[in-house]
């Protein structure tokens, strides 16, 4: 018996025992994000196999103590490698670590165990084993908690969520082993068993399609995976691996011709193909239908046995898109309670309240998550006492029946609603943010469909106040965002107990190229607020930005940490920010570089103003071409720590040629790396939403995706907020 770790997404725990129970495991017990269990190696192979909710399966190896670096390394050292690979092989090493006082740079420990293993390998065989982040023979696993570390081997290799059927390029909404546990929490296989039909109206790319067609077949989701992790493991049993597919094989035979209507709907001819290449792929397009067919005219074919609707509709994160993505939900509701009676229904959603725009009561609801994106999972028997009226569909019916008085009146009681969910937030977030000493922070963030701003807080000499409204689609009427804008202005003033004049308002339409830096005003008002031991300048009244960006602040705070002693360099600085919080925490000398006078000035006012002296040299140029100029220089200036923060459009007057950040970062980047010295770390981060990093041209470097632990609490509901990367070379 060996003992194995199984991780999983978060919540997902409780479906992967089950999952591990009937595969065989035993002495299963879940953990946070994992399920650990023994058994046979032979298990092991067939959780890797048949697991349709795990991500990865570690057999572990060893655990040891770690009160020091060098306890790591000689952990990892007595290890026996020559059992594992040989002196020729290449591996990769992932290395996690929480609650450690002793290693808290992931990077770092990573490195200290590859030392290990190759200074043994060295020294037994004169021979060492390379590293190869991408097709290693084995990848290395270790996990530090508090002073315990745990050592495994990966045996699956890639993450077993991915199937082998998505084409890579194109970017799903939904993981295959999240849509696989919305399958399994609404019983699909059972109606499978029954000949019921999986319907998907909004189906993308397919995914959850595939997912239930490969359940209701018993078709092992790793059969379409040849490159699992244990293949070129010297100790890998290749007679149980081929015993365990041919059974496989047999039973996707046996199950594929019984496989009941399995249909989607799209009205997006994009995402349409993409669905019919993934079926494929899978070799499931004689038994998964596809339609282009818009939402309002989904319905069942008199053939279709009732069964299972389940999609993964629109979460509406973004500010603007949830007026249109609450109508979406209400026109949903009306399509299952007409066409779909005595069905079933499932739907993942991040916002419980749009679920009442539907009008059919569901049963408790399950939490789960996307990403780092708290969802909850609806369930509902599709009949008729389940049905109701949503509350806003009878305040719209009302309205056509009353005076525009009584309109008033209605947006009255509508900003009392965003009030009670300001009220709600700021009971929250106040006492993290007393707890954690941060004084500007986000309280709201479009929580409310019909109220599509954002609300952030400063305390200073007194409270502040900064509110930006998102221009309304052309769909709402002006009267009536004008009318829930005025509500919210009202209702913030009494919340706080703060004078109206405290409270100050952007409107935050979609910018052409550098409108966000144009001047709004010229109050020259500007107010001292605090953040990690640092002092700022901030402006309400004369820039769309305050001059503190409020979600950048745990990179700042992992700036000021990681700078004592370090050569720091800021990249598009704006105010200066990060160089303050550089400075204050011990950078030996800093560089900040930006084109805009005004906001080099204010980074000159925020340095002095923190009392920083010495050596903090401020330059006026195009970074681009400043960085270019500098890279291409024999002996090119050496940073420990580059932040680089580009905008995402620029064709200011200043530059040569325009800026674009999709297009330009590998340059960029490749060129601020020109500028690292040994071991040093640049930090880039973007705030375009559907920016996408071009990863094959800067294979040559190790980049990690640090975003989600940049995200701070306050902006949780927007984890798109912005994306942030660690790379080193």
């Amino acid at each position: 018996m060996q003992q194995f770790f199984a991780t999983t997404p978060k919540a997902l725990e409780s479906i992967l025992a089950a999952e591990l129970a009937e595969l065989g495991a035993q002495d299963i017990r879940e953990t946070v994000a994992g399920v650990s269990f023994s058994g046979s190696l032979e298990i092991a192979y067939r959780v890797c196999l048949w697991s349709r909710i795990a991500n990865r399966v570690l057999l572990v190896l060893d655990t040891f103590n770690v009160s020091s670096q060098d306890e790591l390394y000689q952990g990892i050292y007595k290890m026996n490698w020559f059992e594992h690979m040989k002196p020729e092989s290449s591996f990769a090493v992932s290395f996690h670590a929480k609650n450690s006082s002793v290693i808290k740079n992931t990077h770092f420990g990573a490195l200290k165990v590859k030392d290990a293993i190759v200074d043994q390998m060295r020294k037994k065989f004169q021979k060492r084993p390379s590293i190869n982040i991408k097709n290693p023979d084995l990848r290395i696993h270790v996990y530090l908690q508090n002073e315990t570390a745990q050592l495994s081997l990966d045996l699956s290799g890639d993450s077993l969520h991915r199937r082998g059927y998505r084409d890579i390029n194109i970017k799903a909404p939904i993981k295959e082993n999240l849509a696989a546990a919305m399958l399994v929490r609404s019983h699909w296989s059972e109606i499978a068993k029954q000949g019921g039909t999986l319907l998907d109206p909004m189906c993308g790319s397919g995914t959850l399609l595939l997912e239930g067609a490969l359940m209701a077949a018993d078709y092992a989701p790793g059969l379409l995976t040849r490159q699992f992790g244990f293949l070129r493991w010297k100790q890998h049993d290749p007679i149980s691996w081929q015993k365990l597919l041919v059974e496989a094989e047999q039973r996707k035979e046996a199950g594929i011709n019984k496989l009941p209507t399995i249909v989607g709907f799209d009205q997006n001819r994009h995402t349409m193909n993409a669905a019919l290449q993934h079926i494929a792929n899978a070799g499931l397009q004689q038994h998964i239908h596809i339609e282009r067919r818009d939402l309002k005219n989904a319905k069942p074919a008199e053939s279709w046995q009732p069964g299972l609707v389940i999609c993964n509709p629109p979460y509406g994160e973004r500010l603007g898109e949830q007026e249109e993505v609450a109508e979406l939900y209400q026109q949903f509701g009306h399509v299952l309670k007409n066409h779909f009676v005595n069905w079933q229904a499932t739907m993942i959603i991040s916002n419980p309240e749009l679920g009442f725009r539907l009008g059919v009561r569901s049963k408790k609801p399950i939490t789960l998550y996307n990403g780092a994106i708290e969802c909850k999972l609806l369930r509902m028997d599709i009949q008729e006492p389940n049905f109701f009226v949503p509350k806003a569909k009878t305040q719209q019916q009302r309205l056509h029946e009353i005076n525009a008085s009584s309109e008033v009146m209605e947006e009255k009681t509508g900003a009392e609603m965003f009030a009670n969910r300001l009220r709600k937030n700021l009971k929250k977030l106040t006492k993290w943010a007393r707890r954690e000493q941060i004084q500007c922070y986000r309280i709201y963030d479009a929580d409310l469909p019909e109220y599509a701003v954002a609300v952030d807080i400063y305390h200073g000499d007194k409270i502040w106040v900064n509110v930006q409204e998102y221009e309304a689609p052309k769909s709402i009427d002006q009267v009536k965002a004008n009318q829930r804008l005025a509500g919210v202005m009202a209702e913030i003033p009494k919340l706080l107990n703060i004078n109206k004049d405290q409270v100050f308002l952007k409107i935050r339409r979609k910018q052409k190229n550098t409108d966000q830096y144009d001047k709004q005003a010229d109050s020259r008002r500007f107010h001292i607020v605090e953040e990690g031991a640092c002092k700022f300048l901030v402006n309400f009244e004369d820039y769309l930005d305050t001059g503190l960006f409020v979600d950048h602040r745990p990179i700042r705070f992992m700036i000021q940490q990681q700078s004592k002693s370090k050569r720091f360099l800021n990249l598009f600085a704006y105010t200066g920010t990060a160089t303050v919080h550089a400075a204050v925490g011990g950078a030996k000398l800093t560089t900040t570089v930006d084109m805009s006078k005004t906001y080099l000035e204010w980074a000159k006012q925020n340095l002095a103003l923190n009392k920083i002296q010495g050596e903090h040299e401020i330059i006026r140029a195009d970074c681009m071409e400043w960085l270019a100029q500098e890279a291409n220089k024999n002996q090119p200036r050496q940073y420990d720590l580059i932040f680089l923060d580009p905008p995402t459009f620029s064709n200011s007057k200043r530059m040569d040629n325009n800026f674009d950040v999709q297009t330009d970062h590998v340059k960029l980047i490749l060129d601020s790396v020109e500028l690292l010295a040994p071991g040093g770390i640049l930090y880039f981060s973007t705030n375009f939403r559907r920016f996408k990093l071009d990863k094959p041209a800067l294979s040559d470097l190790t980049v990690e995706d640090i975003s989600e632990e940049t995200i701070p609490e306050d902006f949780k509901r927007n984890q798109k907020i912005h994306y942030c990367w660690r790379i080193q070379e």
